[in-house]
């Protein structure tokens, strides 16, 4: 008798700009995450409230943005923490990168790398945009899988239509 096929939950990392983006893209991932978990019953590393939790845990009070000019050194410590949490769930843990790409996220580094990373464990990136092609890097064209001009695209994917 075969053995019943188990099917795991999806996890998809939501990447794009948090240091220059209004409320550290909050608004887009919060409800994002939402719709992942209640439409595809799908795990979802947010980076916002994975970051939360890290700063309650372990810098509570802390204000991260302002070690920056206030104490780089420790700043930086605290910032390869982060890098490390993030590159080890995108090689690890996730199955696929959503990022969404405005001027937040060309304006940072965190997303680049995040997908480099992803592209480096063969994860599949879907690039949420509504920016020309041809003002994105080729070195995140280079990384992506596909491509959406708008959410409601990508979630029209995401379900097989």
């Amino acid at each position: 008798m075969a053995k019943p096929q188990v099917h795991e939950r999806k996890r998809f990392y939501l990447s794009g700009g948090m240091e220059y983006a209004l409320d550290e893209g909050r608004n887009w991932r919060g409800a994002l995450q939402q719709w992942l978990e209640r439409e595809l019953a799908a795990e979802v590393f947010n980076p916002n409230h994975e970051s939360d939790a890290f700063f309650r845990r372990h810098h509570p009070g802390i204000d991260f943005r302002k070690l920056k000019m206030e104490d780089p050194e420790h700043y930086k410590t605290i910032a390869s923490r982060l890098v490390d949490i993030d590159c080890r769930e995108i090689a690890e843990r996730s199955d696929a990168v959503i990022c969404y790409w405005d001027e937040s996220a060309m304006r940072g580094a965190g997303t680049k790398g995040e997908l480099t990373m992803a592209r480096f464990a063969r994860k599949p990136v879907y690039l949420v945009t509504t920016m020309p092609r041809h003002e994105i890097p080729g070195w995140v064209l280079g990384c992506i899988t596909t491509i959406f001009g708008s959410f409601d695209d990508l979630k029209q994917h995401l379900l097989g239509g």
